[in-house]
């Protein structure tokens, strides 16, 4: 088992993990927690055949399989994998180990993916007959993007070998790349036109707030201005606005907009014109697809977490919902060859995706893969409910896990789970930690406080300016909530979370004293101007420059940064707090962010313990390391929270 490196200064202690057990049935193990995972990897949808049989896609294990869409054992590509040392050597060696950006040529012959190479990624292509793999691109940098030409002779992609993100031409055949743009800005995520004359793509501007889409010859030439979309920050670098898709027919472009409050697919004239909803809703619409006829799109539609499927008519009307889930996330959609078809991926809280197929008119889907055979696992893990409360105008709604066996008088401690973002947000997702922390008998609360996404623009916009404030509120306006339930400990309520939870968890140790008894902040930074000096990575100095303030600059903005950065007030600190994160493998120095924090903690003599877990980046992903990190934290949360002290000081 791989050790944490623990370093003491002042206050900060050394522990030993421990784990308890939770009321009632004996627990989930850590290992069974991390098996719940899709055996249909993550990424982009699965690709389907041109006879429409078979749905190709990277397995959960990194290999290229494939699996008839009338059911059957899924059949790889690849031989098996013996042991995990075997899994490492595939996954840095010329194989199809960790592809993702699946495609498949327009002949059906190849399917192509993105992997890894010296300097950073590059295109495959993987001959499905003849079971052959060749390199296609040798432009090294990063290609985050790419599209074949209705041909398949040529393949549009971008690549940011050059300092900035630039769109190519590369000839299939022989790999010979032509670029085509060579603007400062980001340019990416191309596509051709029907014919393959000219090739679509989206310029960002400096601050990555407005989207232009550009239309340019495909041998090179003058680009031709198609669009122009304002105020919608991408923090993704563009992947947000993503691709702008040409139907069909090559007089239509559909594209995503924030321009009526939320994220909602619009229709525009290639040549020129007004753009018009496609089907307006109250709602975060992605994953936009033409049907092959060009009559239809289908889309995914999310609502307080839940992700259905839909399909509108294109000439315009209402849309139809073709997979409705009550809980759960449908993701990854794709038409079949001739459009009667929808291939999706669908997990849950307690499930792992699966792959599965439906009518596109409707009807009932066919599980294809089998993510937990025999509900083993689901058995044993906790089903969320949905909770909600108001604060200062908002619903702030979140997701609650109750531990199993709590009986009549039973009183649980609390532990807040703050998500990452903080433009983000928990949805119907299997979650390990609430999962592990649950079953070991806390109340774990996930609240999607204000400045996630999901909610319509106005929610995701309202911590701007106000970092560490209006949403620590939030949270502390559901520590009210959590409070007044009959199962709840009201005098144990801890809070943890990672990246800008990590922060968030910062804010409640430093700007809120005495409303928590332990904090574990993961892969956090104390104090955001650190962002701009000592891990000055773009898109997170885009991002404060969008939410908090162009940094340097006025004194105002300044004051923000300051009023923002916990670090500030670590002398008002009364939780004992464990700082946690991985190292080794980022080439920036982030994990003086953290140590920053600790140090400060200590130097005002308030409780704290630092850990970082090797062989990571920043944040711990690693199988090894993250159960031991859930290891260390249980034993933290425990000591403060399971002790059985009682707190009758007057504040």
């Amino acid at each position: 088992m791989t050790r944490t490196r623990a370093l003491a200064l002042g206050a900060l202690a050394l522990v030993c993990a421990s784990t308890l057990a939770a009321q009632g049935a004996t627990p989930p193990t850590i290992d069974q927690l991390q098996s719940v995972v899709s055996p249909i990897g993550a990424g982009e949808p699965a690709v389907w055949s041109v006879d429409g049989t078979r749905l190709i896609y990277v397995g959960g294990d990194g290999l290229l399989a494939s699996v008839g869409v009338d059911g059957g054992a899924p059949m790889r590509y690849a031989p098996a994998l013996q042991d995990e040392r075997q899994m490492e050597r595939m996954l840095h060696a010329p194989s199809l180990g960790g592809a993702s950006q699946l495609r498949r040529s327009p002949d059906g012959r190849m399917v192509t993916y993105v992997k890894g190479v010296a300097g950073g990624n590059d295109i495959f292509g993987f001959d499905i007959a003849a079971g052959t793999e060749r390199r296609i691109t040798r432009l090294s940098g990063h290609v985050r993007s790419y599209a074949f030409s209705p041909t398949g002779d040529r393949i549009a992609l971008a690549n940011d070998r050059n300092g900035s993100e630039d769109v190519y031409v590369v000839e299939v055949a022989t790999g010979v790349a032509t670029r085509l743009t060579s603007s400062p800005l980001y340019e990416g995520f191309p596509s051709f036109t029907p014919d393959g004359n000219r090739v679509i793509y989206t310029r960002l501007d400096s601050r990555w707030v407005d989207h232009e889409v550009f239309s340019i010859p495909a041998e090179g030439g003058v680009a031709r201005l198609v669009l122009t979309d304002r105020d919608y920050f991408d923090y993704r670098q563009g992947a947000a606005f993503g691709v702008a898709r040409v139907s069909p027919d090559g007089k239509t472009m559909l594209f995503r907009s924030q321009r009526n409050g939320w994220a909602n697919y619009w229709l525009a004239p290639l040549a020129g014109g007004p753009p018009r909803p496609l089907a307006a809703e109250r709602a975060d619409q992605s994953e936009a697809r033409w049907s092959p006829d060009g009559s239809q799109v289908l889309f995914l539609s999310i609502t307080n977490g839940t992700q259905s499927l839909k399909v509108a008519p294109a000439a315009g009307g209402a849309a139809r919902t073709v997979v409705a889930p009550t809980v759960g996330m449908v993701s990854r959609a794709e038409w079949s060859p001739n459009g009667q078809m929808i291939s999706y991926a669908f997990g849950t809280p307690t499930r792992a995706p699966d792959l599965f197929v439906v009518p596109a008119s409707g009807g009932v889907p066919r599980r294809l893969t089998d993510a937990d055979p025999g509900g083993t696992i689901a058995s044993q893990l906790i089903e969320p409910e949905k909770v909600a409360w108001t604060n200062e105008g908002f619903t702030i709604n979140a997701y609650l896990y109750k531990p199993r066996g709590l009986r009549a008088g039973d009183k649980a401690p609390v532990i807040m789970l703050l998500h990452g973002g903080p433009t983000s947000q928990f949805s119907d997702n299997y979650q390990l930690q609430p999962q592990f922390f649950a079953s070991r008998g806390y109340v774990v609360i996930a609240p999607n406080v204000r400045g996630s996404s999901g909610y319509g623009k106005r929610f995701e916009d309202a911590n701007n300016r106000d970092w560490g404030h209006g949403d620590l509120r939030d949270v502390l306006a559901g520590v009210t909530w959590a409070k007044q339930q009959a199962y709840v400990n009201p005098e144990k309520i801890g809070v943890t979370g990672i990246s800008y939870g990590g922060m968030l968890t910062m804010y409640a140790t430093s700007f809120a004293p005495g409303v928590f008894q332990a904090a574990i902040s993961g892969s956090g930074y104390g104090d955001v101007t650190d962002f701009h000096t000592v891990v000055p990575v773009l898109q997170h100095s885009q991002l404060l420059h969008y939410e908090l303030g162009r940094w340097p600059s006025t004194r105002a903005v300044d004051s923000i940064y300051r009023r923002s950065s916990a670090i500030h007030r670590a002398k008002d600190a009364t939780a004992p707090t464990m700082l946690i994160h991985g190292y080794g493998l980022d080439v920036l120095d982030t994990e003086y962010a953290a140590w920053k924090y600790a140090r400060e903690l200590a130097k005002h003599s308030k409780m704290v313990e630092y850990r970082k877990y090797p062989n990571e980046t920043y944040y711990v992903y690693g199988r090894e390391n993250t159960k031991n990190m859930l290891e260390e934290m249980l034993a933290f949360f425990d000591r403060y929270l399971k002790d059985g002290s009682v707190d009758r000081s007057a504040r």
